[in-house]
C-alpha cells in the first residue's frame, strides 16, 4: 500500500466546517514537487487555471484546456498527501449547459483523483452547481473578479465598486451557496463587500484580494514566493525566490564557463581492478 493511500486527506466536510473558525490556508499548486512542499501547511491546494499564465506564459486563463488542467491535477495529487485538492474547470468546459459541466467535471475527477472542482460563478452558474452537486461533484464557486471573463471586462479590475455591481456580486455568491457550493472564492472586491458576503452565505469564503474577514485566504504560490517582478496589490511576498534562482543560475554559469564545474566530487572515476 502506498504512503499516499495510508494518509487521510481532508474532506469536503472538513472544509465546510471551517465556517467562522480558524481561517483556511489555501495555495495554488501545479506540479508534484511544489505540492509536496506546500502539503503539510495547506488545507486546500487549488490547481488553478492560473497555470496558463504562471507556468505556460499565456496572456490570460482563457486559453487553458481540459488536458492542461488534468495533467497538472494529476501531478499535484501525486505530490500531496493530506490537503484537499480542487481543480479549476477551464473556460468553455461548463458554461453551455449542466450536462456539459457534469461530463467535464466527472472527467477531471476520474482522471486526477481530486476532491472537488471550481467554477467561476456568473449569473448562469447556479444551475450548473446544483446539477453537479446532486450528481456527486463537490463544487467551489468563484465570484467578484473572474479572470475567465477578461474579454468581457476588458482587463483585470476590482469588482463591486458601484451599487449595481455590488448587488450583482452578492446575488451571485448567494446563488452559488444556495445551489450547494461547499465554499466560495471571493476575488478582487472591496473589504466591506467581502465581509458582507461572508456574513451572508452559509459556506466558507476564501479571499484573494478581498478581506481578512473571509473564512480563508488563497494566493498564487509563485506570487507569494516572489518569483515575478510584478504582483497584484493584494499579494504579500513571503520570499524573494526570483533573486535566489537568478543568483544560482549565474553562479552555475560562471562555474561552467571557467571549468570549475563539474569538479572532482561531481565526476565519476573508473573502479580499481578487482584482485
Amino acid at each position: 500500500m502506498s504512503k499516499q493511500s495510508q494518509t487521510a486527506r481532508k474532506t469536503v466536510k472538513d472544509i465546510a466546517a471551517a465556517k467562522g473558525g480558524t481561517p483556511l490556508v489555501c495555495l495554488t499548486a501545479y506540479d508534484a514537487p511544489t505540492a509536496a512542499l506546500l502539503d503539510p501547511h495547506a488545507d486546500v491546494l487549488l490547481v488553478g487555471d492560473s497555470v496558463g499564465m504562471v507556468v505556460h506564459g499565456l496572456p490570460s486563463t482563457v486559453g487553458v484546456t481540459m488536458e492542461m488542467m488534468i495533467l497538472h491535477g494529476q501531478a499535484v495529487m501525486r505530490g500531496s498527501q493530506q490537503a484537499f485538492v480542487v481543480v479549476d474547470m477551464p473556460f468553455g468546459s461548463y458554461e453551455t449547459n449542466a450536462d456539459q459541466a457534469f461530463l467535464n467535471a466527472a472527467r477531471i475527477m476520474k482522471e486526477t483523483g481530486c476532491q472537488a472542482v471550481k467554477i467561476e460563478s456568473g449569473a448562469y452558474a447556479a444551475h450548473q452547481i446544483s446539477h453537479l452537486v446532486e450528481r456527486g461533484v463537490p463544487v467551489m464557486g468563484h465570484v467578484g473578479l473572474r479572470p475567465q471573463a477578461i474579454n468581457v471586462e476588458g482587463g483585470f479590475r476590482a469588482k463591486g465598486r458601484t451599487v449595481s455591481e455590488r448587488d450583482r456580486v452578492v446575488a451571485e455568491a448567494r446563488a452559488a451557496a444556495d445551489a450547494g457550493a461547499f465554499a466560495i472564492v471571493i476575488e478582487g472586491v472591496a473589504e466591506d463587500l467581502a465581509a458582507e458576503i461572508t456574513a451572508e452565505v452559509s459556506c466558507p469564503t476564501i479571499g484573494i484580494g478581498a478581506s481578512a474577514a473571509c473564512d480563508g485566504q488563497i494566493l498564487v504560490t509563485h506570487d507569494m514566493l516572489g518569483l515575478f517582478d510584478w504582483t497584484p496589490k493584494f499579494v504579500r511576498q513571503y520570499a524573494d525566490l526570483a533573486s535566489v534562482v537568478s543568483g544560482a543560475a549565474a553562479a552555475y554559469a560562471e562555474d561552467v564557463r571557467t571549468r570549475r564545474f563539474p569538479g572532482k566530487t561531481e565526476t565519476y572515476s573508473l573502479r580499481k581492478p578487482e584482485a
